[in-house]
């Protein structure tokens, strides 16, 4: 008998299975590749919600978990993942500047908000009003930390591709069985393929689909990540990942001429140069409508627990989500009530 089989193997998977393995726990990973959200993610971390100049919830303690959690796991997959890189937030007006240093004051934001404005002009880029820097910030290259970590657990016996059968799945008094598997413990990490799953197929798990370029700029002079109604992220030899839109209503993670016109819109009203589309990809992000993750066990399986709902920021709250829901399991420490899924059981369909 394993400790743990988890099913799915995007950033929130992944992160429950290195926390487990951390300490000692037996795991194996179920995954059929079906959604590819973490894959096609942006990737950045970022304490503040730029849009509204507000904290991200629990910001502090996430960076805390999330930059050992990465560091430890370059270590161990002797590759670079985890990128440290300012993020700007181009100003528009000077009434913009002045919403950003009345923020910088406020006790939860001032460790993220720099109080010096960036003057500093990037080829290609109008700023007459100049930058403010994000403090802490940086971004993840998922698609590359994915597959290195897939070709881990490959190489130790520790991955089947195959769709999960929730007809084969069967809790009992020690655990739960599937098929020839027999853990204490099943971990449903299946971003918004969660719809499907009879368990917790309840929960309200939006979805929203986002999509983004890789594109060629060779007179974008920019070094660091620019963030304003897109974000522009610079990987060398002149391309550029940019992205991304919000859709709330088409839930395919299919490229659409609506999304790519929406992209080049939004570049041409940052950039001054010309750029070619490299790549244009698409995913749905697992989002909630309280902007909080769904994590805990099910109310009448104690062995079947979940971990998603980690939408646009799965970087930053993969890893301390997963220690949250690790800890819960093994120490009985509480959750805290905003990412407890309990906090929906007046909500299930029975």
């Amino acid at each position: 008998m394993i400790d743990y089989l988890i099913i799915g193997s995007g950033l929130a998977g992944i992160s429950f299975a290195e926390v487990a393995l951390r300490d000692d726990k037996s795991i194996f990973v179920l995954d059929n590749n079906s959604q590819n959200s973490s894959k096609i993610a942006g990737g950045l971390y970022n304490p503040v919600i730029l849009k509204r100049f507000s904290e991200v919830w629990n910001a502090q303690e996430q960076l805390i978990v999330m930059n050992d959690f990465y560091s430890l796991l370059e270590e161990k997959l002797k590759c670079k993942v985890d990128f440290k890189k300012p993020i700007l937030r181009k100003f528009f007006s000077v009434e913009e500047q002045n919403n950003w240093f009345a923020a910088s004051d406020k006790v939860g934001l001032a460790p993220f908000l720099s109080t010096e404005l960036i003057s500093k002009k990037y080829g290609a880029i109008d700023s007459p009003y100049g930058y403010g820097e994000v403090l802490q910030t940086g971004y993840v290259d998922t698609a590359l930390l994915l597959n290195k970590y897939k070709e881990y657990l490959i190489q130790n016996n520790l991955f089947l591709e195959e769709a999960f059968d929730y007809n084969a799945l069967k809790s009992e008094s020690d655990g739960i069985r599937y098929k020839d598997i027999q853990a204490k413990h099943i971990i449903f990490a299946e971003g918004f393929g969660m719809h499907a799953n009879p368990y917790f197929k309840y929960l309200p798990l939006d979805g929203t689909k986002g999509e983004l370029f890789t594109i060629k700029a060779p007179q974008l002079d920019l070094d660091v990540i620019v963030n304003t109604s897109i974000f522009i992220l610079p990987l060398g030899n002149d391309l550029f990942k940019v992205g991304a839109t919000y859709n709330w209503k088409d839930k395919t993670d299919l490229p659409t001429e609506e999304g790519k016109t929406e992209l080049i819109e939004r570049i041409k009203e940052i950039i001054t140069c010309d750029f070619e589309i490299v790549e244009h990809f698409a995913g749905v992000r697992p989002t909630v409508k309280d902007r909080r993750p769904l994590v805990g066990t099910h109310k009448d399986h104690n062995s079947i627990h979940i971990l998603n709902g980690l939408g646009t920021r799965g970087v930053m709250l993969g890893p301390s989500m997963a220690k949250a829901l690790f800890d819960h399991i093994e120490n009985q420490t509480p959750l805290n009530p905003v990412i407890d899924v309990k906090r929906f059981k007046t909500k299930e369909k029975k």
